[in-house]
């Protein structure tokens, strides 16, 4: 039985970690902390890391997708993420987590200094990690759009 325990212990505790990983990403998004959001990819380019942003081709190589990050912050003055639907599974050293991405994001402003209009977003997202030596570490990052339902049911009369 202790055994068992045991084993039950460290799958909580991997799980705790990668969704400690995963919050850690979305917070350095929201900092704009470009070093602190590279510190979470996997480091070097034999294990190529991958990104697909909505509407984005897929980029692929650790410079890529960490410059898409930068230019996404470069030209984003607020973002904030409200992640929902979250769920981990794991094998071995690569744990997936799913979830929704309730996005809340500003640019600039026309005049003056204050924030440009607000715009929310849903994104599914699948954030792929793998265990290194230093914690989980990301290495794909796919992000999906959903679609808003407007409200119009489309009329399915033919017409004359």
């Amino acid at each position: 039985m202790s055994a068992a325990r045991d084993e039950h212990e460290e799958a909580a505790a991997d799980i705790a970690a990668v969704e400690q990983a995963n919050t850690a990403f979305y917070e350095a998004l929201e900092r704009g902390d470009l070093d602190g959001l590279s510190g979470l990819w996997l480091p070097g380019e034999d294990l190529t890391v991958s990104c697909v942003h909505p509407g984005w081709p897929v980029l692929t190589g650790r410079g890529e997708v960490l410059r898409s990050y930068a230019l996404i912050m470069a030209n984003t003055e607020y973002i904030q993420f409200f992640l929902t639907d979250v769920g981990v599974a794991m094998t071995g050293n690569t744990a997936l987590v799913t979830c929704t991405e309730n996005i809340l994001s500003g640019g600039p402003a026309e005049e003056g200094d204050a924030l440009g209009p607000l715009v929310g977003q849903l994104v599914v997202a699948t954030n792929v990690f793998r265990r290194t030596p230093d914690g989980w570490k990301l290495w794909s990052h796919h992000g999906s759009p959903v679609l808003a339902e407007t409200g119009e049911e489309e009329d399915e009369e033919p017409t004359a």
